[in-house]
């Protein structure tokens, strides 16, 4: 029992301890050998399915992204894909991170990929690696590393020979690199498949017979590269008949590959979507997402990855788009911060849970048996062969109604858009559409909460009131135009990324301009304003007239027109544009040529004797900004810079920067800076820069009331956190903290007030659950003769559980008849059983899981001839062990 205080109970807790630590200190002398993670083994395939060791395989895969997670999370999310039912961690190859200067090589620190591998094959888990060397994946520049648009004559992603040898050279090394390091399947390595080029048949027709050749040449290149396991190519119906072309979207359950003699495989099942700055935040149902990977199997599917299982973080600049957020959260069953999404996380792995036991028939059967049960009902039937396995799966694609079918003798009830798998043709496991798995509130800041309202609690996040970060900040002017020696003065303007090369987001762009006193009287005596006339412009632009700022335009990400009125004065003005870019492309055809800053013309109109040109005018240009150049937020730079105290009187303030000292919070919940009280800028903690921020606000409109789960899903469906900043809290891991005297540097373009900035902590504080008595039992009961009711027949059962290092700490609500509302909203039907509260507080407090059949045999039968529910909502507070089990 927690807390109790015999002396066998402390000797049993300290066992348990030592033989933990000592599991630990073995796993780490593992991971630190290169030896084999497996027995060797060769991966092939055939129609039907990816052979490892000569056994066909049905594979579930978490998408992980290692750059966008430190190497102290990658254990725990890899862990957390695992416990999910994951077989295979899948990747990316991050060509700009690993070769930021051109054959100068980083493989340290996020882009260890080494390590990453070598803790996935611990793990027991399989890799795709997906090598590209384009991803995509809202990353900048789709992961070309910007350097490369600047080698002579280079096209990307054709037959070009500047760009097939640079892209040769990196596949080469990586493949090379794995090899060295026995990491391949057949040298006792978890890489079992590769990917070459990305999405490219999206783009192909761009190209014309090169972008045919190119695709040739690039499946050719990789296969000759020796490395011994299958290649992919996704989204590629030409892929040579040596290379497994791959589906990728929200549904691949109809998608073929171009040769019958290739597996059926989906590289890419979008479980979520990306956010761009002032945009919604997308939400995809876990009930259509189950009935999408449901029906995928069911249709013959082998092989499906979850893009993503875990997005992450983009640190730094990573971001692509242009626009998009720094979170790469993605709604995803493992969240940003590296806690797991509920229920989203649960009942996939209950999913994953019912196709394991179906994996005996589905690899035993050539192809399914296809029987029609009603006008939009289906089962395919698995099994045959010399074996005795049968596994079905019953469909209802109907968006609005439940269908009864009639199907081996039996009836079978579906509700609307959901699949019923029955791994021995007989009893039904599990049923996409019915969700068993809690549902987790998560408090940034960790206290008790009364109440929150939402359209999705599993998405709420409940901010609490907490003491500030710090009364004390630092300032430092930014200078407004040419600050430093490697300024130069050109005629015309030129295109941002050919200046700046990506080495940071900012662009000075400053030309001086006469008035003459015709000018002058010519405005007043006609009531004209001139105006500075941009053809177009991308991304964000901030606009100043002798030293003031006079405005800005922000493109959402996309080439747009500038019209801005301005003042001027008697005699010469300068002129000053400050371009900025919010993420470099990352998709389409012809990147090399996508570029930042302006397009067309710029010109001043409304003067006497007609518009004023600028566009071939001397302009000056400065790179980035001084306290770039002078590492301001290093945690080593010199205090000599020029900081200054900060007051109250002086917020808010245009390109300013301000830093101050911040403890670490105790415990170890992921870490947030809540930033909501600034405008738009960069952030950095101890010299780790997490990222830009901005507060921009997502529409007041196109959020649903509710989310209703049926049909097929886009990102605009389901939407959420209408009339509120797209982000507000950025992930500072916990690695990069001290205890105390933390360094957080701002670097604040338009505004806001750094004095209300704080740093809280993100939690699970509330966990509700509602199961029905015609729910089906936890898959992993399946055989579990506990929870077998008198008349032979498996219970269904609630489970609740904390985050690790917490305990239910109360019940805020139960009840076990016909309960009204959701998770936060809970209350008492018609029908009611009064003990409902204390059978789970007995069953719940004090730990931090706990399970109850759902069932009258535990709470009596309050309304006979009515199907029970039982809903409950659970609160969650961290456990302190006492004082003499701490010093252990």
């Amino acid at each position: 029992m927690i807390g109790s205080s015999s002396s066998s109970s402390k000797m049993t807790t300290a066992s348990v301890i030592i033989i933990l630590l000592l599991l630990l200190v073995a796993v780490a002398m593992a991971l630190t050998c290169s030896g084999e993670y497996f027995k060797p083994f060769n991966v092939t395939y055939d129609h039907r399915a990816l052979k490892i060791d000569g056994q066909r395989r049905m594979l579930i895969s978490a998408g992980i992204h290692y750059p966008r997670a430190t190497p102290q999370m990658w254990p725990d999310l890899i862990a957390k894909s695992k416990d999910g039912g994951a077989d295979v961690i899948q990747t990316y190859v991050f060509w700009s991170g690993h070769e930021p200067v051109r054959q100068q090589y980083n493989f340290e620190g996020r882009y260890d990929l080494v390590k990453f591998v070598k803790l996935v094959g611990a793990s027991g888990l399989y890799l795709h690696l997906r090598i590209g060397p384009y991803v995509c994946a809202e990353w900048n520049f789709g992961g070309f590393p910007v350097w490369l648009r600047d080698i002579p004559g280079i096209v990307f992603r054709t037959d070009n020979e500047p760009f097939k040898e640079e892209m040769k050279r990196f596949v080469k090394k990586i493949v090379d690199l794995m090899r060295e390091e026995s990491l391949f399947s057949w040298q006792g390595g978890p890489i079992i498949m590769l990917q070459i080029e990305n999405e490219y048949g999206n783009i192909e027709e761009s190209y014309g017979q090169k972008g045919k050749d190119y695709v040739k040449w690039a499946a050719k290149m990789a296969v000759g590269l020796g490395a011994g396991v299958p290649w992919v190519m996704c989204e590629q119906a030409d892929a040579p008949e040596y290379i497994i072309d791959a589906c990728n979207g929200y549904y691949c359950d109809g998608f073929k590959p171009n040769s019958n003699k290739k597996p059926v495989l989906w590289t890419e099942n979008w479980d979520g979507w990306f956010a761009s700055w002032g945009g919604r935040l997308p939400h995809r149902p876990v009930e259509d997402l189950a009935f999408a990977v449901a029906r995928f199997y069911q249709r013959g599917g082998s092989f499906q990855n979850y893009y993503m299982f875990f997005g992450g973080t983009n640190f730094g600049r990573t971001s692509g788009g242009p626009n998009y957020v720094t979170s790469y959260d993605y709604d995803a069953p493992i969240d940003e911060y590296g806690l797991l999404s509920q229920p989203k996380w649960g009942h996939l792995k209950d999913l994953h849970a019912a196709i394991k036991l179906c994996e005996p028939a589905l690899v035993a059967a050539e192809s399914a048996q296809y029987i029609k049960l009603g006008p939009m009902q289906e089962a395919h039937v698995y099994g045959g062969g010399n074996t005795s396995y049968c596994s079905a799966f019953l469909a209802n694609i109907d968006e609005h109604k439940s269908s009864t079918v009639q199907f081996l003798g039996q009836s079978y009830t579906l509700p609307p858009w959901s699949v019923s798998i029955l791994p021995d043709c007989n009893n039904t496991v599990f049923n996409t559409a019915k969700v068993g798995t809690q549902t987790s509130i998560k408090v940034v800041d960790f206290e008790p909460t009364s109440s929150a309202k939402g359209s999705d609690p599993e998405h709420l996040m409940i901010q609490k009131e907490v003491p500030l970060m710090s009364e004390s900040w630092m300032t430092l002017k930014e200078p407004i135009g040419v600050w430093g020696d490697d300024n130069f003065t050109v005629q015309g303007i030129l295109e941002h990324l050919n200046v700046t090369k990506d080495k940071t987001d900012y662009l000075w762009y400053i030309t001086r301009v006469h008035v003459s006193d015709e000018d002058i009287a010519h405005w007043k005596e006609n009531t004209v304003t001139p105006l500075l006339k941009i053809d177009s412009m991308r991304d964000v632009l901030l606009i100043f007239i002798n030293g003031q700022l006079i405005g800005s335009s922000n493109s959402k990400g996309d080439w747009v027109e500038v019209v801005q009125q301005v003042q001027l004065k008697q005699g010469y003005n300068d002129l000053m544009l400050l371009s900025e870019t919010v993420g470099l492309q990352n998709y389409g055809a012809f990147l090399e040529k996508d570029g930042a800053g302006f397009k067309g013309h710029i010109t001043l109109t409304g003067f006497k004797n007609g518009d004023v040109n600028l566009t071939y005018s001397s302009w000056t240009y400065q790179v980035g900004l001084k306290g770039e150049f002078q590492k301001l937020y290093a945690t080593d730079n010199d205090e000599s810079s020029g900081w200054t105290n900060l007051t109250h009187e002086e917020v808010p303030s245009i390109l300013s920067w301000y830093k101050t000292y911040f403890d670490s919070p105790g415990g170890k919940d992921p870490v947030v800076v809540d930033l909501s009280s600034m405008v738009k800028g960069q952030a950095w903690v101890n010299g780790h820069h997490i990222g830009r921020y901005w507060t921009l606000a997502a529409p007041e409109d196109g959020c649903q009331e509710t989310c209703d789960y049926r049909g097929s899903y886009n990102s605009d469906k389901c939407q959420t956190n209408c009339g509120k900043p797209t982000q507000i809290w950025y992930h500072v891991p916990r690695s990069w903290l001290r205890p105390s005297d933390n360094l957080l540097v701002l670097f604040e373009e338009t505004g806001g007030n750094p004095f209300e900035i704080s740093v809280k902590t993100v939690s699970v504080g509330t966990v509700c659950a509602q199961v029905s008595e015609d729910y089906y039992p936890p898959v992993s009961m399946w055989s579990h003769s506990s929870y077998i009711n008198a008349a032979g027949e498996m219970e269904p059962v609630m489970e609740m559980q904390c985050e690790d290092g917490y305990i239910i700490a109360s019940i805020e609500f139960a009840s076990y008849g016909t309960p009204q509302g959701r998770c936060q909203a809970f209350s008492t039907g018609n029908c009611h059983a009064p003990t409902s509260s204390s059978i789970l507080s007995k069953a719940c407090e004090g730990k931090n899981r706990c399970s109850i059949q759902v069932s009258n045999s535990v709470f009596g039968d309050p309304c006979p001839w009515t199907v029970k529910t039982l809903a409950v909502e659970a609160r969650c507070e961290p456990w302190y062990p006492p004082a003499g089990l701490s010093e252990l």
